[in-house]
């Protein structure tokens, strides 16, 4: 065998008798610790146990070859090592990608955060095209969407928009579009049908809560203001927006979306937890990536990952170096072909990176 992994086996019972035990309970991020390794190795676990005994069966199978003398049991027990002998290295290859570092984060809900950046009210325009293709893809993925935050153009399009994108595994579907987006079309207002360039900048963010990150009250400060719109349908007579700032590291977030104060400031503190988290993650990718540690792409946010050709439709992913056609079908939602084309991608740089470090 090319593989033994008697010791994950180990590791799993052991982890299944620890949340057996109820005492565990007593400590709520031990459990969260405990069940998610039991989880990243489950599937790894139960795909060892298939690919060891297929290979106790290929000897088996030779074994009696060598010492059958009857032709048409021969002849059967070579058929059963030739199906055995295609099928072990399939059974490898699905190991290897099991054995990968799993993202703690995939199973997570998320937040979304989508602004406009170069291009004036041409970047705020596609910044609200992107966002409702994100919507849209969500809701067709059976996400709930709930929108958090927008600030609004003149024109109505959209400076900023922060929503939330929730269930499992929204983080999985959502985590490679993080970065700068840059469109190249004719605005409306262009007399002389020059192509312009514009960019938005999105940012996803696991949903956290006090287990995963906790915050020192002491490092926020908190103000209330009015909001400037509340569901457009009255006039918000009471200081129901809310700001947080965290001093250490200068993280801010404003929220105005309910007419609530108290519902305000616990998204508010979501948002920022979701930030916060981020924020170190990012610290510590950058770290392992110094440490020569396999890593896809950088996490530098400032980074051009698409460009959006409207006259040639087509959509380019720099980091892959693929192109998509057909915006119009994509600018509906349809990222799918995207995002798996970039999932696919992910998991073969990780292999090719995990062989490397083997040799």
């Amino acid at each position: 065998m090319r593989f033994n992994l008697d010791n994950l086996v180990a590791e799993y019972e052991e982890l299944e008798n620890k949340l057996s035990d109820p005492d565990i309970f007593k400590d709520q991020k031990k459990v969260r610790e405990v069940a998610t390794r039991k989880k990243s190795i489950e599937e790894a676990v139960n795909l060892y146990k298939t690919y060891k005994s297929a290979n106790e069966a290929l000897i088996d199978n030779k074994e009696m070859l060598d010492a059958e003398k009857d032709e048409e049991m021969r002849e059967l027990l070579k058929e059963e090592i030739r199906e055995l002998e295609i099928k072990i290295p399939e059974m490898e290859e699905n190991l290897k990608i099991s054995l990968l570092p799993k993202d703690p984060n995939d199973e997570k809900s998320i937040i979304v955060e989508v602004r406009a950046g170069t291009g004036w009210d041409e970047a705020a325009l596609f910044a609200w095209e992107l966002s409702k293709a994100y919507i849209m893809f969500a809701e067709a993925e059976w996400f709930a969407v709930e929108i958090t935050e927008q600030a609004l153009s003149e024109w109505g399009w959209v400076k900023e928009v922060i929503f939330e994108v929730k269930w499992e595994w929204a983080y999985s579907r959502f985590k490679y579009e993080s970065g700068v987006h840059r469109v190249q079309r004719i605005p409306e207002t262009e007399s002389k049908w020059r192509v312009h360039t514009s960019a938005i900048t999105v940012a996803i963010m696991p949903e956290v809560d006090e287990i995963d990150i906790e915050v020192n009250e002491a490092d926020v400060e908190m103000s209330f203001c009015r909001a400037s719109w509340a569901g457009w349908q009255h006039v918000n007579k009471t200081d129901s927006a809310v700001q947080l700032r965290h001093k250490p590291t200068w993280i801010m977030v404003f929220c105005q979306d309910g007419r609530s104060q108290h519902k305000n400031r616990e998204k508010a503190r979501n948002i920022l937890r979701s930030r916060l988290y981020t924020y170190e993650e990012e610290k510590r990718q950058k770290e392992l990536w110094e440490a020569r540690l396999a890593q896809v792409w950088s996490w530098d946010r400032s980074e051009k990952i698409r460009t959006y050709n409207f006259p040639q439709d087509r959509v380019t992913d720099h980091r892959i170096g693929q192109n998509f056609s057909w915006i119009p079908y994509i600018m509906m939602g349809r990222l799918t072909p995207i995002i798996d084309a970039l999932a696919v991608a992910d998991q073969q740089a990780k292999l090719e990176a995990a062989w490397k470090w083997q040799i």
